[in-house]
This record gives structure tokens, C-alpha cells and sequence, in this order.
């Protein structure tokens, strides 16, 4: 009787605690950032919540949204490019900037940085795309800013859909270029011969549909500026899905069905306590877990199913407290990238390894079951071998030979003094690199695509022997397929074959690899950055570019204190990267094995490939320190995960 008597009590005070924690979690939205005084600057009186000026208090605004007050004009900063902000909408979250280049009074003004739909994600607090709602109730994604896109073409071209920039006169063009402006997207049949592609920015004109316009219109539109919303940013930090309401303009949000969800729940807890029933407490308990759980399939659930039908992987399983053993608690860091830390550790048997700490980046696992389901199985010269591996709930770790001379981006791109590599050195990296990949295309039962070839991810052993690491972005084919669906794009941005964005220039195929390494190519050999902002000549601030226009124009690129025969090397290797860096897929090498053949061979064999399409996709670079190199992908989608299990389980022999 004791027991009954003391439930009524427990199970009201359980009904207030839950009732209590509910308001609680509803309250806690009512953040003390959303009450500090506006602030203001120039023609932007009313800066407030998202948004802060960098002198506001710390508890004002929101991080993410800082502005800067410079010579009384509201400044953002935003992927490295400088734009002065004209107009805040609070009512339908959109934000108005301009490039801080373009000047009303002088139509020759350029703007000076690139930004299109491909620099951002869903993880971006801005983005040119927002969700509407139209009268019927349907919901879809527009784009509120439309690309424009600036051209040089060695030729006068007659086209309705190219605008010439006369009569003002383009910094990017010259005595032996002409400029020309295309509104909205370029497909393959706009692309003009002998044309370059210099930059691409937004508009939000209305107008950009007109294809009869002067570049004075256009120039007007662009020094009026273009539109960003920070609407999906806000639904991914409340519990609703926010959207533009046809019939209003203005921002509007509603529940969505896991709120929705939740209310329920704890109204019927409320009930369920209220009655004071015995059995039915643990019944709804029970009942709601395992409804969560059906409809959040946990990665860890998923990770463990592919270890345990794939019981005959060649690496060594460790646990969570082996890792930190051998890491000696993780007190040596070498590193940190977009995938997590890596330390070095110890075996027992006195070898030194290279521990890669996996971060939260993929919430199917997906980074870890393509690297253990790839490099797991394969064994080569300029692949880094995997030792083992750890999986312990939320502790994923990859376990790697050491690689002592760390990534290869520390020896091109030295901020210490000059480059430590040799030019024979430098040559011998490229080459194994290229037969690296080679064998990951050909040398296999399957293949496997790569999808992130860049200087970070090029491991350097004791006798500086390349191998390639970080198969997070890997994908595998069989090897008569020819190209390869994928459902986004994935790379690091400058890297990125032209096919994942532009898709009607080619299909996806092992030839994205290809490109990928012409970027690398490029950089080993000018032992510089393909983009470099502040590099001493504008021309050379896209080396691409640069290099291609003085072998055309007969010069030979001259490097101080270098033999002739390095400088020989040199140019057999930036000529293979020209190549390599083809605007369409089937205008670049036919295999990674033709590009071995062409870099073993002598430089009198090989012809000057046609003028690539060249376009500078990579946002500046600030400090490679801090890894702001940006590698990416809008994550595997179902089908991607079903795809590649399904690959990898018919890749036994895969050795």
C-alpha cells in the first residue's frame, strides 16, 4: 500500500518536471542577443539581430553575421571577397551588398571577386537561394541572384547572347582580347572559341532577362548590387520551416513535423501521467524510443553493418583505449583538415603511425566506410597504406603508416624561406603521384575515383615517396563504366573538374581525376598557388592563365638559379598540366597511364594543347594554417550509400 500511495505524488511531480522542462526548452529560444540596441553605420541605420558590428558587445548579434564599419560604410567579408552592404530587409531576410570595386561614376570599375551558387552549401549562412511558398501550398527553392559572367575572347564574337563591354574598357581585356558580358548561366553551345572565362558574379535584376541591354545597363545594375537571404540559416537554427509567403513577401515559418512531434509526445506523457496508470508510463516510453529510433537509422548502426559483412578487410581493429594509448592521449597533434586531428602515435612493436581522429562531418559515416571499404583493401607504392582502424559509438579513428615529411603542401607553398624541393625531386613527386592514381583507375578489379586530388592530401615518406591519402570523397565504379552519377558535387573548391558544376559538358568519369591533378601539376611546378591575389602582376594572379599566354606568345618561362634541364622539367610539366586542365573532359588526356607516358617522355614529343577554357573557381586563400582551403560536399543522399555498399561488397577481389 506504501508504494501505491507514494506514485500519485511521484507521477505529478514527474508531470510538472516534464511540463516545466518544456517551457524551459521553449523559453530558452528567447536568446538576450535579439534585445541589444541597434547599431549603425553610413546609409545602414539599423543594424541588429542576426547582425553585429565587430565593436558591438560579444552577447550582441550573432557571430556568424559580423559586419565591419570602415570610412562610414557597413562592410561584409564574405569568402574572402570585400562588398559593401546597400540594404538589411528584416521582413524577408535578404541582405543587399556590392562588390567594394565597382564605382557608379566610372563603368570600367570590375568587380574583383567571384561568387556564384557553387560557393555555397547548406551549412553557409547566406546563400542566393531562398524558399518560397506559392498560393497553392507548394514549396520550392528560386534563386533571388542570377549570375552574370565576364569573358575574354581573342576575336570579335557576334552573338545575341554576348555583350560586348565597349564603350568602356575592361581592366581584363586588352590590345589583344575583347571583353563581353553573358547574363544568367553559360551552357556548352554559348561557349565561343578562342573565349576565356575571367569571373562570375550575381545580379538580382529583374532586367537580366532582357537579352537587349547596353553594358552601361548592365554596369548600373551591378554597382546597385545583388541579394543574399539568411532565411535557411534561420530555419536550421529554430524548429520550423521558414519560407517567403507568396502573397505577403515577407518571411513566414511553421512547425515542422519533429516540433510537431515533440508537443505530442509531452502532451501525452502529461495525459499518460495525469491518469496515474502503472503500465502504461513504460509502454509510451518504450513505444516513443523505438519510433526514434526507426526513423533516425543511427551511422554507427550503419558502420558496424559494413565491418561485419566485410569480415575479411586486411586492416587491424582497434579499440578506444588502444588509440589513446598509442597517442599517449592525443598529446602529439601533426594536423587538422575538414575530416578531423591527426596525432602520431606508436605500436607496440615500436612503429610510428599516423592517427586521423574522424570529426562529425557526415552523419551516415559514409567519410569511413569509403576509406576503410577502398584503402582497406589495396596495397601500393604512392597510396598510403591503413593499418587499422577504431569504432567505439561516437570514436571513429583511421590508423596510417607514418608519414614523416607530412603533406606535400608544406614543401610547395613554404612561408618559411624557399621551397626545400629539388626540381628532379619536385618532378619525381608528380610522377608518382600520377602513377598513384593511375593504379586506382586501372589497377584494380574496380575503380576508384578520388575525387579530392590536391597538395594537402599528397603524404611524403622518409625518402619523400608520394602517397595519396583521404579517400573520405572516394567513390567506386566498375571499370567499364564510363561516367559516374553523382547526386552533388564534391572536391575542394580550385580542384573541382568543371564536369561536377557545368553537367552538360561531359559526364562524371575518372577524367575529374585527371583535372584534379593538372591543378596539382601546376602548383608543383610554379611552387605557387594557381590563384594568388597578391601576386606582384595582375596577370599573373591566375598562374593557369599566365603561363598558357607566355608559351603562346613564344616566351619561355625562366626560373632563377635553375639548369636547363630543370627548366626544361618545368615546362614538360606545366605543358601536361595545360592539358590535363581542359575545360571539357574529352579534350584532356584519355587515362592517368597516357599522362605517365607523357611526363616519362621527352619534351620535344609534346604539342601545345588548345587554349582551355580557363575560369578561377577557387576563392582566395588567406592562410593555409587555419586549413581555409574549403573541401566539400552536400553528403551522400541515399541512393549514394546503397550505391557504393553495393560496389563495395562485389569488390572482393578488389587486391
Amino acid at each position: 500500500m506504501a508504494a501505491i500511495r507514494v506514485l500519485p505524488f511521484t507521477s505529478s511531480l514527474f508531470t510538472v518536471f516534464l511540463v516545466v522542462g518544456f517551457f524551459c526548452v521553449v523559453c530558452s529560444a528567447k536568446d538576450d542577443r535579439h534585445h541589444c540596441a541597434p547599431s549603425s553605420c553610413g546609409i545602414i541605420p539599423n543594424i541588429s539581430y542576426p547582425f553585429r558590428l565587430k565593436h558591438d558587445p560579444d552577447n550582441c548579434g550573432d557571430q556568424w553575421y559580423n559586419l565591419s564599419c570602415e570610412n562610414n560604410r557597413t562592410v561584409l567579408y564574405l569568402y574572402s571577397g570585400k562588398y559593401h552592404v546597400q540594404a538589411i530587409n528584416y521582413d524577408n531576410y535578404k541582405i543587399r551588398v556590392v562588390d567594394a570595386n565597382l564605382r557608379e561614376d566610372d563603368c570600367s570599375s570590375m568587380p574583383h571577386y567571384s561568387l556564384a551558387q557553387f560557393n555555397f552549401s547548406d551549412q553557409d549562412p547566406y546563400n542566393i537561394r531562398e524558399g518560397t511558398k506559392n498560393r497553392s501550398g507548394k514549396f520550392n527553392y528560386i534563386e533571388i541572384s542570377k549570375p552574370i559572367i565576364f569573358l575574354t575572347c581573342e576575336t570579335q564574337v557576334n552573338s545575341p547572347v554576348y555583350v560586348d563591354t565597349a564603350p568602356c574598357t575592361s581592366p581584363m581585356s586588352s590590345s589583344s582580347g575583347h571583353g563581353f558580358v553573358k547574363i544568367g548561366h553559360l551552357n556548352a553551345s554559348d561557349m565561343r572559341d578562342l573565349c576565356r572565362i575571367d569571373l562570375t558574379v550575381a545580379t538580382s535584376w529583374p532586367g537580366a532577362k532582357d537579352m537587349n541591354v547596353s553594358y552601361i545597363d548592365i554596369h548600373k545594375e551591378l554597382v546597385y548590387g545583388f541579394e543574399l537571404s539568411w532565411l535557411q540559416s534561420k530555419s536550421r537554427h529554430s524548429w520550423s520551416t521558414c519560407y517567403i509567403d507568396y502573397d505577403t513577401g515577407k518571411a513566414a515559418c511553421s512547425s515542422n513535423s519533429f516540433m510537431k512531434m515533440f508537443i505530442y509526445g509531452y502532451l501525452l506523457l502529461i495525459l499518460v501521467f495525469g491518469a496515474r496508470t502503472v503500465f502504461g508510463v513504460p509502454c509510451v516510453i518504450v513505444f516513443l524510443i523505438y519510433k526514434w529510433k526507426r526513423r533516425h537509422l543511427s551511422m554507427y548502426v550503419l558502420i558496424e553493418e559494413f565491418l561485419q559483412s566485410h569480415n575479411n578487410l586486411m586492416p587491424i581493429r582497434y579499440s578506444y583505449s588502444d588509440i589513446k594509448k598509442m597517442t599517449r592521449g592525443f598529446k602529439d597533434k601533426l594536423g587538422e583538415g575538414g575530416y578531423g586531428s591527426v596525432y602520431k602515435g606508436k605500436l607496440r612493436s615500436g612503429r610510428f603511425v599516423g592517427i586521423k581522429m574522424l570529426g562529425k562531418s557526415k552523419a551516415t559515416g559514409q567519410d569511413f566506410i569509403n576509406e576503410v571499404g577502398t584503402i582497406g583493401r589495396i596495397h601500393h607504392v604512392n597510396v598510403v597504406q591503413l593499418i587499422g582502424y577504431c569504432v567505439e559509438g561516437s570514436k571513429r579513428a583511421l590508423v596510417y603508416e607514418f608519414m614523416s615529411n607530412g603533406s606535400l603542401d608544406r614543401h610547395i607553398f613554404s612561408k618559411e624561406g624557399p621551397v626545400s624541393l629539388s626540381f628532379k625531386r619536385a618532378f619525381e613527386i608528380s610522377l608518382g603521384v600520377a602513377r598513384g592514381i593511375g593504379y586506382l583507375h586501372q589497377g584494380c578489379d574496380m575503380q576508384i575515383l578520388h575525387f579530392d586530388i590536391k597538395p594537402h592530401n599528397i603524404l611524403l615518406d622518409d625518402n619523400y615517396v608520394p602517397k595519396i591519402s583521404d579517400f573520405g570523397l572516394a567513390r567506386l565504379c566498375p571499370l567499364d563504366d564510363s561516367s559516374l552519377k553523382l547526386t552533388a558535387a564534391r572536391g575542394t573548391i580550385g580542384y573541382i573538374a568543371p564536369e561536377l558544376f557545368y553537367k552538360n559538358i561531359g559526364g562524371v568519369s575518372n577524367k575529374a581525376d585527371i583535372y584534379s591533378f593538372g591543378m596539382l601539376l601546376m602548383e608543383i611546378a610554379g611552387r605557387r598557388k594557381n590563384l594568388n591575389t597578391v601576386a606582384a602582376h595582375e596577370s599573373q594572379i591566375y598562374f593557369p592563365s599566365w603561363v598558357y599566354d607566355q608559351f603562346s606568345e613564344g616566351n619561355d618561362i625562366e626560373i632563377e638559379d635553375a639548369t636547363e634541364e630543370e627548366n626544361e622539367i618545368t615546362k614538360k610539366m606545366l605543358i601536361v598540366a595545360l592539358w590535363c586542365i581542359q575545360f571539357k573532359p574529352s579534350d584532356r588526356p584519355a587515362s592517368m597511364n597516357k599522362v605517365v607516358e607523357m611526363l616519362e617522355g621527352e619534351i620535344g614529343c609534346l604539342e601545345m594543347p588548345p587554349k582551355p577554357f580557363l575560369y578561377p573557381q577557387e576563392k582566395p586563400v588567406v592562410d593555409d594554417e587555419d586549413d581555409s582551403e574549403r573541401t566539400w560536399s552536400s553528403g551522400p543522399s541515399k541512393d549514394d550509400v546503397q550505391e557504393s555498399q553495393s560496389l563495395i561488397q562485389n569488390a572482393d577481389g578488389i587486391m
